[in-house]
């Protein structure tokens, strides 16, 4: 590629045709439901969480049943998933000022968001893009993996720098989408350990491709 901005045309050409459809692998039926999910995911399978949720859901339909919640009761539900303690504190936590500063509604706004126990950036990105639509660009370790070997970014060291990067070169309208794109193409095909170069459309633009390809000619 000549130019970042055919990369970008490439990449977005090619998930269009393959990934049409690419959106959220968490189970959830409005922003509360997403929000206590993407929580419970950090460090922890879609798959995990979604086998949490029903019976979670089932005890704390709302923020306000889970504000007047015990941190144990919570505990016991989410036990399976990483980090349960901690995630205890802060579902709790994140209900209780739901309740008392957001009237137990979710905010749409990604600085409010973080004002919630539990909610860091990229969860607050998540929530905006995937519930309101909004232009934003939650990186998790597959996004800042995928952008990075790609080529998409440059000498983008933290999540903030590949956020940045990848919000000045995607079209405004296609970031909730390109967000899933990079998500999905990292759980499937571009995994950490053991990349499926053979299954991807993307080697002929792929910056890490190029260099293990020069490497075998040697």
């Amino acid at each position: 590629m000549n130019s970042k901005k055919e990369l970008y045309r490439f990449v977005i050409e090619y998930f269009e045709k393959t990934r049409p459809i690419a959106e959220t692998e968490l189970h959830y039926s409005n922003p509360y439901e997403l929000l206590v999910a993407v929580i419970l995911s950090a460090q922890c399978t879609d798959k995990r969480v979604n086998l949490i949720t029903p019976n979670f859901f089932k005890n704390f339909p709302d923020a306000v049943s889970l504000a007047n919640a015990s941190v144990e009761d919570i505990y016991e539900i989410i036990k399976s998933c990483s980090y349960p303690n901690s995630k205890a504190k802060n579902l709790l936590g994140m209900a209780k000022v739901l309740v008392t500063e957001f009237n137990g509604e979710v905010p749409s706004d990604i600085n409010l968001l973080q004002r919630l126990p539990g909610v860091g950036r990229k969860t607050a990105n998540v929530i905006a893009s995937v519930v309101f639509d909004k232009p934003a660009m939650a990186v998790d370790t597959h996004v800042f993996r995928v952008a990075n070997r790609i080529g998409l970014v440059s000498n983008a060291k933290t999540p903030l720098a590949v956020e940045r990067q990848l919000m000045e070169n995607f079209p405004l309208e296609l970031i909730p989408k390109a967000h899933h794109w990079l998500i999905l193409h990292g759980r499937y095909v571009c995994t950490a350990r053991k990349p499926k170069c053979t299954e991807c459309g993307l080697t002929l633009v792929c910056k890490e491709y190029k260099k293990i390809s020069k490497k075998a000619e040697k």
